[in-house]
C-alpha cells in the first residue's frame, strides 16, 4: 500500500439531536455526504477520502453508493476524535476533517490550506473562517464567532457574538468586520492523535466547541479566509433556506 499524504474524513453521525439524519439529507437530488464526498475525491491532493461513523443507516447508504465508509466507535466525543481514530487505523500525514452537515465547500478552498502546510511545517492546525455579513448571523449560535490576531492565529471561537462593541447602535455586522467559523479541520497526524488523547476542557464543554480543547492546550490554529459561501446545516429550517437559495 502506497503512503498516505492527505487523508480527508468525514465524520458524520446520525442521531443529532436537532435534527437526526440530517447527513443524509437531500438536496436537488444529492445528499449531503454524497456532495462533499464528490468535492472532495476530485481533488488531486488527497489521497483518500473516508466517511467516519458509528451509524447503521449512514453506513449502509454509503455502501449502496460506492462511498468508502469506515464503522467508527459510538464513543467519540467529537467529530475530530473520530476522525483521529481513523487517522490511528488508516495512517496520512495531514489529516483535512470535514463535518457532513455542510453544503458548498470549495476545493480550492480545501487544497490552498494542503499546499500552505506542506510549504509551512509550523502550521499544525488550521481551518477556515468567513466575514459575517449579515446580523442574523452575528447573533445566531449556530455560527459561531472566531477571533484572530494579525498573523491569522485563532485567540478565540464563541457562541455568543466577539467582540462585543461598546457604545454601537444598530446593525453591529455593518460597524466591524466579524467573522464565522467554518467547520473543515487541519491537522498534522501527530497533533490529532494527540488532541484525542487530551480530556474535554472547561471551555470545551462550556460552549460545546471541540477547537476550544486546542486552544486551552496551548495550541495554535491558523485561520484562512475564505469568500465560498458554505452552508451548515444545523436545523431543519437551515436545510429548507439552502433549499431555497443553492446553485448546483
Amino acid at each position: 500500500m502506497s503512503k498516505i499524504d492527505v487523508m480527508a474524513v468525514i465524520p458524520a453521525r446520525y442521531g443529532s439531536s436537532r435534527f437526526p439524519g440530517k447527513a443524509l439529507a437531500n438536496i436537488r437530488g444529492e445528499t449531503l455526504i454524497e456532495r462533499l464526498y464528490r468535492t472532495i475525491t476530485s481533488s488531486k491532493l488527497i489521497d483518500r477520502a473516508v466517511v467516519a461513523t458509528d451509524s447503521d443507516e449512514i453506513l449502509s447508504f454509503c455502501r449502496r453508493k460506492g462511498i468508502e465508509v469506515m464503522r467508527t466507535s459510538a464513543r467519540h466525543r467529537t467529530g475530530s476524535d473520530r476522525s483521529a481514530e481513523v487517522a490511528q487505523k488508516l495512517g496520512g500525514e495531514i489529516i483535512v476533517s470535514i463535518q457532513a452537515d455542510h453544503w458548498g465547500e470549495s476545493k480550492s478552498d480545501i487544497e490552498k490550506v494542503i499546499k500552505a502546510m506542506r510549504s509551512d511545517k509550523k502550521i499544525n492546525y488550521a481551518t477556515f473562517a468567513k466575514r459575517i455579513e449579515c446580523e442574523e448571523y452575528l447573533y445566531d449560535p449556530n455560527r459561531v464567532k472566531v477571533i484572530f490576531d494579525r498573523d491569522d492565529i485563532a485567540l478565540w471561537f464563541s457562541r455568543f457574538p466577539i467582540p462585543f462593541l461598546q457604545g454601537v447602535n444598530g446593525n453591529r455586522a455593518a460597524q466591524f468586520d466579524y467573522y464565522y467559523h467554518i467547520g473543515v479541520y487541519f491537522f498534522r497526524r501527530d497533533r490529532l492523535l494527540a488532541f484525542h488523547r487530551l480530556p474535554q476542557s472547561r471551555l470545551e464543554k462550556a460552549e460545546s466547541l471541540e477547537q476550544l480543547r486546542i486552544l486551552e492546550n496551548q495550541g495554535r490554529i491558523r485561520i484562512f479566509k475564505i469568500n465560498s459561501r458554505i452552508y451548515s446545516i444545523d436545523t431543519r429550517d437551515d436545510l429548507k433556506r439552502l433549499k431555497r437559495t443553492a446553485v448546483t
